[in-house]
């Protein structure tokens, strides 16, 4: 089920290059983090405001087929914008690297969270900092498989 509509590409600079880069190559570039060789995978979501087509890079956490999606912002004070998207409306595509999915966003937390928080932080450390920036907890998603109808 193709999430459809006018796609409005974001306004910060780094994510509208990572995307665009990412898609124009049809995810065979641009799959990791301003060439950290931290890998990253494309969400794209619709926005729960003006019912346009989102798209944001996040870094891959993957475990057992099921991705995780960590609204850091870097440990800024605020949520991301997309966090409130996947709140509204939970279906995701997701594009890593060549593969493109369908997905449910469900946010997780208690025991769940703490045990991918874990994960995620394996998978890129600094989020570890992130969150001794910041108050609030960082909200984590889970990206999980939509069931075949």
């Amino acid at each position: 089920m193709a999430i459809e509509g006018e796609y409005v590409p974001s306004p910060s600079g780094w994510v509208r290059d990572q995307v665009e880069e990412y898609e124009k190559s049809g995810g065979t570039a641009g799959t990791t983090l301003n060439d950290s060789g931290l890998p990253v995978v494309v969400m794209t979501m619709v926005g729960h405001r003006s019912g346009t087509i989102r798209k944001v890079p996040v870094m891959r956490v993957e475990y057992d087929g099921v991705y995780a999606a960590v609204a850091s912002k870097g440990g800024a004070p605020d949520n991301p914008l997309w966090t409130e998207n996947l709140r509204q409306n939970p279906h995701v595509e997701l594009r890593d690297g060549t593969e493109v999915s369908d997905r449910f966003a469900r946010e997780i937390s208690g025991a769940e969270r703490d045990l991918w928080w874990a994960r995620c932080v394996e998978a890129f450390p600094n989020y570890a900092e992130y969150q001794t920036r910041t108050t609030r907890v960082i909200p984590v998603f889970l990206l999980e498989p939509v069931a075949p109808a």
